[in-house]
């Protein structure tokens, strides 16, 4: 066997365990659900089925919620388990008032395809985006992204050098790698810059709501306070006292949708 040959077996080699250890890395972050367990009319929402195509050729779903005489949308990003139906009864609320909600799920989850992963996340988002602008011909400033959990990291990354009208950060994190060593010391070095939502926010414009229980079990309360602390003004954040990770909207009740509708009134008026 030659030099060049066993560098060439070597490179392969350490490209399948890269490969290999990446996707165990995803593995642990992303919990996805196949197919759809709510429909909207479930829920009492008029509501259909888009389905979008990203930029790396990926088909993924979405359910596009119209709220009657609405110029205004919110672009909602869940988290890292189940699909977008689950949160159907959440966006209601949200259509409620007074937007139209695009609820996407990620490729891999729900009835979109493909395999999830942090990059392919980036791009899902940026179709729903899109198809906001593009096909429903919403103004950028009249569109609030809200990112729930991983879906905050998903947020962040979507909004950098957007003039989106605002941002909701719902129970979500600085870092993979923060959390990782919140939970599991020593497997903070194996997951590289995973989800950096804190050397990504800095850069943002758009004003900012945060919410977060302080009994949070999963995304440690004092991730949410220190990625708020590195974000730029305007901000706000909300702490809703006794909330878990799962359960800020039945905690938050109606005060909890009155501040995001105090929230939307402000960044897009009218």
């Amino acid at each position: 066997m030659t030099r060049t040959t066993r560098i060439a077996l070597l490179g392969a080699a350490l490209l399948g365990v890269i490969l290999m250890w990446g996707r165990l890395v995803d593995g642990v972050i992303f919990h996805p659900s196949p197919g759809a367990d709510l429909r909207p009319e479930q829920v009492g929402l008029a509501g259909e089925d888009v389905f979008l195509t990203t930029e790396d050729g990926v088909r993924i779903h979405a359910f596009w919620l119209p709220a009657e005489g609405a110029t205004r949308a919110l672009l909602f990003l869940h988290g890292n388990a189940g699909n977008a139906s689950h949160r159907l009864p959440n966006a209601a609320e949200l259509v409620g008032l007074g937007a139209h909600v695009l609820l996407l799920d990620y490729r891999g989850y729900g009835l979109s395809e493909g395999r999830p992963s942090e990059a392919g996340a980036y791009a899902d988002a940026r179709a729903g985006l899109a198809h906001l602008t593009e096909t429903r011909g919403i103004e950028e400033g009249r569109i609030v992204v809200f990112g729930r959990s991983l879906g905050g990291a998903v947020a962040v990354d979507l909004v950098q050098d957007r003039e989106v009208g605002g941002l909701i950060l719902e129970s979500t994190f600085t870092s993979v790698a923060d959390m990782a060593r919140s939970v599991l010391p020593p497997a903070a070095p194996f997951v590289g810059g995973r989800f950096d939502s804190a050397s990504k926010i800095g850069g943002l414009r758009a004003p900012l709501l945060f919410f977060h229980g302080d009994r949070d079990e999963i995304v440690p309360y004092r991730l949410g306070r220190e990625l708020f602390g590195a974000a730029p003004e305007p901000k706000a954040f909300e702490t809703l006292a006794g909330a878990g990770h799962n359960d800020t909207v039945q905690v938050g009740g109606r005060p909890y949708f009155e501040r995001i509708r105090r929230f939307l009134d402000a960044v897009t008026p009218g």
